[in-house]
């Protein structure tokens, strides 16, 4: 997938891309890729090892395959990454080798501890040749079972680096050949064994046979249980993709014709049968339904549908014969840009992640050191050489880092798809960290706190003008804006007077309302300081009704032509079934709540009182929000903003957090961190819970790691650990790092589920 953006001024084009790596085994695998690629000129990479993907930024013209040459030359493997129609599972292919690997070094590595510990410890128990049936045992386990530590190892030194795998290699293959030549050298009276005699002497314990088999064994049952652990992470985001349909059944022509997904265009009319899968965004033309949308908003109700309602494509009809007119296809649609942004927050790294990065791209060198220190220290010390290799093999291998690699991947994955799940798509790590510090969450009113869906409950023509006469000035202005209250107006006037004329100079006034001709006349339209402002008066009965009506919450647009007041419109925007809940639930997280609206202070506190929010700061022009988010930041607030319009976005862009509820505009979407899909405003302290436990989840799965290494190489340096215990705790690190991650999966929200 390849995406071109020119840069502002004369700043060159850059393209992304995203290339498939291969051959990644810990995050300094990853580390080292990374470094290769951003060696190029003008390139910019991240690379992502739970993903095993690399996307990168390079100038444009740039061949994809000179990034793919660098990545050769570090030792792994690359090409450019296609989403297919039916993607490949290389994930399975990995975990079915691994169980067999797995199984051979099991089956093997068992009988071969029990018998070398006992025959060890109790010489009455030893039999001729018994030592050479240990070197059979292990050696499968040794030479296949860990063979892809070996050539990943391989692989690294002809490249002049080093990984985990290197450790891993180093210490298998360093018990193998010491206990080898102990077995083939060692005479009856010395230390170690000798194949002509039945016999062992005292030193024993210079064989680790048992370590060589066991540690591959923990190792590989490590990578494998990690392997499958991530590979559910992944399947949580591309579950997104399965819920598109593979097929269509358009109507060309009056025929129903099953065509691919693919081919449907936008401005097609496709039929959607009971049971069928929605193939795209758009409008019911003809039938009515129900319809599933919780596999793709969260929401718990399916929706009645019928004509003139909106899709959602992804969403499954569950009665009723659908015709739907296509309005956004292919990448336009609603579950597309889901998917896509879903792969855009596990392809961004969090500021922690890339210091753990940084600390694994030197890690395994350090730790080479640190093992040829211990054994250095220990001979120096006088102590047995068995001693001194059993403590430089137990810091080889409890020193793998893959814990530290795996901690942010894994726990982002989990948590960006537990919440596509319910409705909540976050676009990146950063948005996590920005959600830590929130304290005060800003709401907007219109669309947000309430429906958006205002109604004209009331019109109040002045005397000497009729109803009519009023409303089809009013509609004829208002036809012409796409704001709630202009198309409430414009759909009452139609509904009532039939067509309309239409208004000839119109300009829209943010904020204040709207002017036009229509006709000979010259009407404005909107709030009372918009008329105040063109020196048209108010009388005080028409103060009274407009004082009235806002203290019960309505809003009032006041009519003016030729410069004199025509009539007073009332309309009501009912407030969520769900805003009490999300306010309450929001308070229990311990924010404050502001709203934020351009209505008159009385509508505005009519509805906040009705929600429960204490704060209201009301009569803010559209241009204004985002100067009052920088101010509550100013103040010291950690500001958090929830928007679903145009004149939201910039606020939205101001603020420490953006939530744009998705059913909102495109440039608001745009502008937040965390875009909401569920049409029920509880979804809100869903999102801030869900990115706290996510956050909460990468920081202690660091801790766990950081802190097992620090603890774990002083104890192996200083021969408190067994190897084999080593290599158990290894593994063990990284499956718990993983498996804490995926306890998001659980994560369940406050609303209906």
């Amino acid at each position: 997938m390849t995406t071109n953006s020119t840069e502002a001024g004369s700043a060159p084009a850059v393209e992304q891309i995203e290339l498939a790596v291969g051959g990644m085994t810990c995050a300094a695998c990853a580390a080292r890729v990374e470094r290769k690629l951003n060696k190029l000129d003008g390139v910019q990479a991240t690379v992502n090892y739970a993903t095993e993907r690399a996307t990168v930024r390079h100038p444009a013209g740039l061949d994809p395959a000179e990034l793919t040459e660098a990545v050769v030359r570090a030792g792994y493997t690359a090409e450019v990454h296609r989403p297919e129609p039916e993607p490949r599972d290389d994930a399975s292919v990995r975990v079915r080798d691994l169980r067999r690997r797995l199984a051979v070094a099991a089956l093997l590595a068992v009988p071969l501890g029990n018998l070398s510990i006992t025959l060890a410890l109790v010489p009455s128990l030893r039999f001729a040749y018994w030592e050479l049936l240990c070197l059979v045992l292990a050696t499968p386990v040794v030479f296949w079972s860990a063979a892809p530590f070996h050539r990943a190892a391989l692989r690294n030194l002809r490249h002049g680096s080093s990984s985990m795998d290197t450790l891993v290699s180093l210490g298998v293959l360093a018990s193998y050949g010491w206990s080898a030549f102990s077995l083939l050298t060692g005479g009856s009276s010395g230390p170690g064994y000798w194949l002509g005699f039945g016999a062992t002497a005292a030193g024993a314990d210079a064989v680790y046979l048992d370590v060589a088999a066991g540690v591959t064994t923990f190792l590989l049952a490590g990578r494998y249980f990690e392997t499958r652990s991530r590979r559910s992470a992944t399947d949580l985001l591309s579950a997104l993709d399965a819920l598109a349909a593979k097929e269509v059944r358009v109507l060309r022509d009056g025929v129903e014709t099953l065509i691919p997904v693919g081919a449907l265009v936008a401005g097609d009319e496709f039929v959607v049968k009971p049971g069928d899968k929605v193939a795209a965004d758009g409008t019911v033309r003809r039938g009515n339904s129900t319809v599933d949308t919780s596999a793709v908003t969260g929401e718990p109700v399916p929706a009645e549908l019928g004509p003139g309602d909106r899709v959602i494509g992804g969403s499954v009809n569950r009665s009723g014969r659908l015709v739907v007119l296509a309005t956004q296809v292919g990448a336009d649609s609603q579950l597309a840009q889901m998917s896509s942004l879903a792969e855009q927050a596990q392809q961004r790294k969090a500021n922690v992640q890339k210091l753990v990065d940084r600390i694994c791209a030197v890690f395994v060198p350090v730790v080479l050191a640190l093992a040829a220190l211990t054994l250095a220290g220990w001979l120096l010390a006088g102590e047995p050489g068995q001693a001194a290799f059993g403590a430089a093999v137990a810091v080889l291998i409890i020193a793998c880092p893959c814990a530290l690699g795996l901690a942010t991947p894994t726990a982002l994955m989990v948590g960006v798809g537990r919440g596509a799940q319910l409705g909540i798509l976050i676009k990146g790590p950063d948005a996590l960290e920005a959600s830590r510090r929130i304290d005060t969450v800003v709401l907007d009113k219109t669309g947000t706190i309430t429906t958006g869906r205002l109604t004209l409950t009331a019109v109040h023509p002045v005397d000497g003008v009729s109803r009519a006469e009023l409303l089809r000035l009013a509609g004829t202005v208002e036809a012409s804006s796409e704001h709630a209250i202009a198309t409430a107006v414009a759909n009452a006037a139609r509904a009532e007077l039939g067509e309309l004329p239409e208004a000839t100079a119109f300009e829209a006034l943010p904020g204040l309302g709207a002017r036009a001709e229509v006709g000979e006349c010259a009407v404005l339209l909107g709030r009372g300081r918009l008329l105040d402002e063109h020196g048209v008066g108010v009388p005080p009965e028409t103060e009274n009704l407009v004082r009235d009506n806002e203290e019960l919450g309505a809003t009032v647009v006041l009519v003016a032509g030729d410069g004199r007041l025509l009539g007073a419109l009332v309309l009501h925007d009912e407030v969520k079934p769900s805003a009490k809940a999300a306010v309450t639930a929001l308070h229990a997280l311990g924010m404050r709540t502001t709203l934020l609206t351009g209505d008159n202070e009385r509508t505005a506190r009519t509805v906040a009182e009705a929600v429960g929010i204490t704060e209201v700061l009301a009569g803010v022009l559209p241009v204004e929000k985002a100067d009052t988010v920088r101010r509550l930041r100013a103040e010291g607030r950690r500001v958090a903003m929830v928007g679903d319009g145009i004149n939201d976005a910039p606020a939205l862009a101001t603020a420490d957090l953006g939530l744009a509820m998705a059913r909102g505009t495109d440039i608001a979407i745009r502008s937040a961190d965390l875009i909401l899909v569920r049409d029920d405003l509880r979804v809100v302290p869903d999102a801030l819970r869900l990115a706290h436990r996510t956050l909460g989840t990468i920081r202690g799965n660091l801790a766990w790691a950081f802190g097992y290494n620090l603890a774990a190489i002083p104890l192996a340096a200083f021969g408190l650990l067994n190897p084999l215990i080593a290599g158990a705790a290894m593994s063990l690190s990284s499956v718990l790092v993983v498996s804490n991650s995926l306890r998001l999966r659980h994560f369940t929200g406050t609303g209906p589920q």
